[in-house]
């Protein structure tokens, strides 16, 4: 049974055109970019006007379509040529996030095994963008439903802390580590959502706030450094956060600051969630070492709208994502259930199921 308890989707199809919310606009002006053209849906990726590996992923399915439909030739080799270059141009917007390289493997595979004419094609393209997109909002509604029996039972209402935006905005719909927190908050188990605010784009304080304000959600917004006081305090019970890539052995790449956020609950005996599909799992990676760590420019961490932080002279380095040791992971929620990372491998032969 579907159960949906918000109305946030950052990705829809309409009017012959994807719809994306904005959000670099967010929590200030509640925006939407109409975007018909591949080249376009590349931009939106790279600057981040959609992010959250599940919404990039269905980002880029709907790219492959629209550069399918870019071209009008009727020769299939010149039309899967031309579908080649859009792929490559995708898949170049952001190397950590493995969502993105699934929907476009997903895409291409489906261009070049069916059979007819390119029309036909596009056709199944299509179809296949938008099956992406309502398979994700169901995934992540089964993630929270599943991380909610993962929770601890004590208290009976419980505060959580998360980190980035895994919500609504970052996926189709509901979210990862936040459908885990809708999920609580729909059977009366949520007291209270901590967010970090996230440095250096501010995802927490911006999205996850946002998120949690439109459904009277209770948040409490801290600085990513406040995270050790307040589990010392006894204000925190779990953490769940979501994931940009999982390698074979439960290794997690996620925004930075997750790996900080890991040891420390560790160091409070606090569980430590990480809430994905099975999607952002990369089954031919063996440990994190080999994840691809992108690095943004510096102007995240030394500006803030038209106000400089830092004075001239100084060097800068800004790594988008950091790596989480499968050994701090409690354990890892997926749609097919809970598992800890060492049973993830079990799992290959259902993903490529």
């Amino acid at each position: 049974m579907m159960f949906q308890t918000n109305q946030v989707y950052p990705i829809i199809w309409h009017n012959d055109s994807v719809s994306l919310i904005d959000q670099t606009r967010l929590p200030n002006e509640y925006a939407f970019v109409e975007i018909s053209r591949s080249e376009d849906m590349a931009v939106a990726i790279k600057t981040m006007i959609v992010r959250g590996a599940p919404a990039i992923g269905v980002a880029a399915a709907y790219g492959i379509y629209l550069g399918a439909r870019e071209t009008h030739t009727d020769n299939r080799d010149e039309f899967l040529h031309h579908l080649e270059n859009v792929a490559q141009m995708l898949r170049s917007t952001r190397p950590t996030a493995v969502n993105l390289f699934w929907a476009i493997s997903r895409m291409m595979k489906v261009a070049y095994e069916t059979i007819g004419t390119v029309d036909e094609i596009k056709k199944a393209l299509f179809q296949t963008a938008q099956a992406i997109n309502a398979e994700d909002l169901q995934t992540c509604q089964d993630i929270g439903d599943n991380g909610l029996k993962a929770l601890p039972t004590q208290p009976g209402q419980l505060t959580l802390l998360t980190h980035c935006n895994a919500g609504a905005l970052a996926t189709a719909g509901y979210g990862t580590a936040l459908g885990v927190v809708r999920s609580a908050w729909r059977e009366g188990r949520l007291a209270r959502l901590f967010a970090d605010e996230t440095r250096p784009r501010l995802q927490g304080a911006k999205l996850t706030a946002w998120e949690c304000v439109q459904e009277g959600i209770p948040v409490t917004v801290i600085t990513d450094s406040m995270a050790a006081h307040c589990m010392k305090q006894g204000l925190i019970h779990a953490v769940v956060v979501g994931a940009d890539r999982i390698a074979a052995n439960g290794d997690t790449a996620n925004k930075i600051g997750t790996y900080s956020l890991a040891l420390v609950s560790k160091a409070h005996n606090i569980p430590f969630f990480v809430a994905a599909p099975l999607s952002t799992v990369d089954f031919d990676l063996a440990d994190g070492s080999q994840i691809p760590i992108e690095e943004r420019h510096p102007g995240e961490i030394y500006q803030i709208g038209d106000t400089i932080l830092t004075p001239e002279g100084v060097e800068f380095y800004n790594p988008a994502f950091d790596v989480t040791p499968a050994e701090l992971i409690t354990a890892i929620i997926t749609e097919n259930g809970v598992f800890a990372p060492s049973e993830l491998k079990q799992q290959e032969a259902r993903k490529a199921a």
